[in-house]
């Protein structure tokens, strides 16, 4: 249905970026008024809340109890930076990459690392791998659970074996909180603050699996480690990364707003009720591209699309007759058309991704602001196909 006019409801809030994302329901400044400011973190006060932060993210994840979790610098990029450096070059490894930062987890391990026995399993954006290539059993792994970039997950983890030699990296950043995580298959899992809880950015947590704790007590790479990667000493897990010791100096008011998303969470149920909002969130806009001719999912598989990063192609015969230079200039329109407007912000596809819309679907996102948002962008395609053709 043609709309001249733009619509009446508008998102309450609307923030679908895809990092740093919308914040919890109902969050205002109060929430961080016992944040241990000017307090050390080394502190009595300091240590308590960010061991605090470490059990309350075993709680809602459902991190098994032998399983270490700690916080770490340099977001989630810094976690699965030091679970490479520290582990991979063991054995040989498959590194899987579907999007722009599985081949950056590539880029390390043949470029950086480079390491001599690294096999690269890759596929297009929008489809996945070919699982089946994987050697689990007795390889190395490293993949991203749901791929940011190109909003295509993995069903499962029923590709990688309960029995394995090698170890198992799983960057989780978009998945974490919001899909369910197969603990059994994973030896590191990895993930940022500012994802699924809507926290604030700069920290990581990185989960470590007995297996990967062997793996870093029995193997010494053969490379320097920057001290932001040392996670032994004397060929023992400095135990204290994984009870609130951090490495380096976190910022205390960011823990407290990790604090206050993680409560919430408690709060409406855990990890089933936050499973849950986001594929009530995802569903509704599926539901929307299913009846809608102009837009499709890049995500070409139903059973791999992301319930988080949502990301969509303009698939109008028209506009896509005219090249991907039209394409990118349309979508770019339209985000910055609706950007204006003040009803989305920053739902441009990734830079490095196919030209489109990237729609943060997690679970701090409210069901009836993604409702709202359809019909804007119906009347943000309508009026920049107009103005094309004109």
């Amino acid at each position: 249905m043609t709309r001249h006019h733009a619509p009446e409801a508008r998102p309450r809030a609307p923030y679908f970026s895809s990092g740093p994302c919308a914040k919890r329901p109902g969050w205002s400044l109060q929430a961080l008024e016992n944040a241990a400011l000017g307090r050390s973190h080394r502190a009595k006060l300091g240590k308590s809340k960010l061991a605090r932060a470490i059990d309350l993210t075993r709680s809602v994840l459902r991190v098994p109890d032998d399983y270490r979790i700690g916080i770490v610098p340099a977001s989630d990029t810094g976690a699965v930076e030091m679970a490479m450096w520290t582990m991979l070059g063991a054995r040989g490894v498959d590194m899987l990459a579907w999007e722009s930062f599985g081949e950056g987890w590539v880029t390390d391990a043949v470029k950086q690392l480079a390491l001599d026995d690294a096999r690269v399993i890759t596929a297009d954006y929008g489809f996945l791998p070919d699982l089946a290539q994987v050697d689990a059993a007795n390889r190395d792994v490293v993949f991203t659970w749901n791929g940011t970039t190109s909003g295509v997950r993995v069903p499962n983890a029923d590709w990688i074996p309960a029995a394995r030699e090698g170890v198992v990296i799983c960057d989780a950043t978009s998945a974490a909180f919001a899909q369910a995580l197969d603990w059994e298959k994973l030896d590191v899992v990895t993930f940022s603050w500012q994802k699924v809880l809507g926290g604030e950015a700069a920290h990581g947590m990185l989960i470590l699996s007995p297996r990967a704790v062997a793996r870093l007590e029995s193997w010494k790479p053969p490379r320097p480690l920057p001290k932001i990667f040392r996670l032994t000493k004397g060929g023992k897990l400095i135990e204290g990364i994984f009870a609130g010791e951090t490495i380096n100096t976190p910022s205390m008011l960011a823990v407290e707003d990790y604090l206050d998303a993680l409560e919430w969470a408690e709060s409406i149920g855990g990890l089933d009720a936050l499973i849950a909002r986001a594929d009530a969130n995802a569903g509704v806009i599926h539901e929307w591209v299913a009846r809608t001719d102009w837009v499709a999912n890049l995500a070409r598989d139903p059973a791999t699309a992301s319930n988080t990063s949502v990301c969509l192609m303009i698939d109008d015969p028209e506009i896509v007759a005219l090249g991907q230079d039209a394409v990118a200039a349309l979508a770019k329109k339209m985000v910055a058309r609706l950007d204006a407007e003040g009803v989305a912000y920053d739902i441009g596809a990734y830079r490095d991704a196919p030209p489109g819309l990237r729609i943060w679907c997690g679970a701090t996102v409210e069901r009836a602001d993604l409702e709202a948002l359809t019909a804007w962008l119906d009347w943000a395609f309508e009026q920049e196909k107009a103005t094309l053709a004109g």
